[in-house]
Formats: structure tokens, C-alpha cells, sequence
């Protein structure tokens, strides 16, 4: 890759994570979760968010990678650009002052990187000019049913990250009743089935060969629902939202985020 392609790179990567993390980068809960989460918490966080990244590079990262090595320096690189977008954008908005403390600065910029580097990988198949067809080999590397499973979870970890900072989870999941989370159980296993394999979005998975609806439904979208609920709950619990909450408060917060999420996993692959 030449440096005019590499720097082409830089600059979708820049617009990708200011498009993903904008939204987050205007949120008030964010601008002080940094210094609320647990460091070993927001530290497991950040290890997670670095690996799906990485595997991220191989299904078509900012930039074309043929090994480990390179899905590294991607992922690094995304990293990077996360960084330094959250910190230009929220230093525009007068959030970061030379006497801020070192701890409140760098809490700050690590939690609002999360959002901005997911952004920044995506932005070779969302900006790149001409280049949102992926090769053979990446088309490869994502078929296949722990490709499929990878996929919802990188969804699902993208959207309920932007919607758990807020309060909003926790007060809709206490005012539902165990009538109304069945309710919503099912609204999120019936969109993430239909929006999986049947309205005919952009790179919606084609079923198996041999496989009915039953048995799509069994292998796909309880797998793909119960890793959003999954992922929706270790969100919940990184962010503190279920430290001191009764189990019934808990598994409705992580309800009304599965929902979300079951989104994301859903439609995973018009972004990927």
C-alpha cells in the first residue's frame, strides 16, 4: 500500500470513528463514566474491544490485512484514530482543560475511544470509494457458523454500548412487567430472525443448504439472541448499572438492552 493510500486510509478511518462515536461523544453520561467504572472493569473492557477489532481486520478492517500480524497494527492503528478523534472532538467542545486531572483525562478519552475505534475499522466498508466489495478471502473467513456467531456478537457489543451509559435502560426495565419483557423477548427473537434471513436487507445471510425455518431459528437466532443478552449484561455490569440490584431489576435492564442489541447482531452485516 502506498503512503497516499495509507494516509486515504487514515482520514476514512477519522471520518468513520467521528460518524460511530459522535453520537456517545454528545451523551452526558459518558463524559463522566470514565471515572465511575471500575479500572479493572473498564481494563477488561478495553482488552475485549481490542480483540474483536482484531478479528474484525480480518472479516475487512480500514485496511486490506493478510495475517495476525497485520489485523495487529490495524487494530492498533484503529485504536489510534479512536484516540485521537475522541480527543480533538471533545476538546472542541471545551470537555478537556489543561488542569483536568490525569486520571479524570485519561477515563475520559478511554471510554469514548471504545465507540470511536469500532467506527474507525468499519470505515474502509462504509467510506472507502469503490473498495465495500470484499475480496473472496475475507468473504471466507466470515462464512461459516462461528464466523456467523463472531458477527452478532461485534453487532450486538456495538449497539447496546451506545444505548446501556444511559439511565433510560434501567427505568424502562423497572417499570415493564414480567408480561412485558416476555413481550419484548419475543419482538427481539422475531427481528433478529426476519432481519437475519428474511426482508432481504444488504448482505443478509443466505440460509444454509437443508436447513427449514425450525431449524434456523435453533441454530441461529437463539444462539444470536442469547449472546446479545449476554453481551447486554456484561455491558450492564462493566458500566456498574447492576452492582446492589435485585436479580428481577437485573434481568430486565439486560432485556431492554437485548433488545438493541438484537439488533445489532441482526444487521451486523451492513456494517462489517
Amino acid at each position: 500500500m502506498s503512503n497516499k493510500d495509507y494516509a486515504l486510509g487514515l482520514a476514512r478511518a477519522l471520518g468513520g470513528a467521528t460518524i460511530f462515536g459522535l453520537p456517545l461523544l454528545m451523551t452526558m453520561e459518558m463524559w463522566s463514566l470514565g471515572l465511575d467504572i471500575h479500572p479493572a472493569r473498564l481494563l477488561l473492557f478495553v482488552c475485549l474491544n481490542f480483540g474483536v477489532l482484531v478479528v474484525l481486520s480480518r472479516f475487512g478492517g480500514f485496511e486490506p490485512t493478510n495475517s495476525i500480524g497485520e489485523d495487529l497494527l490495524d487494530a492498533l492503528g484503529a485504536y489510534a484514530v479512536g484516540i485521537a478523534a475522541s480527543v480533538l472532538i471533545l476538546g472542541l467542545f471545551g470537555l478537556l482543560y489543561t488542569t483536568m486531572p490525569i486520571g479524570e483525562f485519561a477515563g475520559m478519552i478511554v471510554v469514548q475511544s471504545i465507540p470511536t475505534s469500532f467506527g474507525a475499522m468499519l470505515a474502509r466498508k462504509q467510506l472507502g470509494e469503490g473498495e465495500s466489495e470484499k475480496s473472496d478471502e475475507q468473504n471466507s473467513r466470515s462464512e461459516g457458523y462461528a464466523g456467523e456467531l463472531f458477527l452478532m456478537l461485534a453487532g450486538s457489543l456495538f449497539l447496546a454500548f451506545n444505548v446501556a451509559p444511559t439511565e433510560e435502560v434501567i427505568l424502562i426495565g423497572l417499570k415493564m412487567t414480567p408480561w412485558h419483557s416476555l413481550a419484548l423477548i419475543a419482538v427481539s427473537l422475531f427481528a433478529l430472525h426476519a432481519l437475519v434471513f428474511a426482508v432481504g436487507l444488504p448482505g443478509q445471510e443466505r440460509a444454509p443448504e437443508g436447513y427449514r425455518k425450525l431449524r434456523l431459528f435453533i441454530a441461529y437466532t437463539i444462539p444470536g439472541y442469547a449472546i446479545a443478552a449476554l453481551v447486554s449484561l456484561y455491558i450492564l455490569w462493566t458500566f456498574g448499572r447492576v452492582d446492589g440490584q435485585a436479580v428481577h431489576a437485573i434481568v430486565g435492564s439486560m432485556v431492554v438492552l437485548g433488545f438493541p442489541a438484537s439488533i445489532g447482531a441482526a444487521i451486523a452485516r451492513l456494517v462489517v
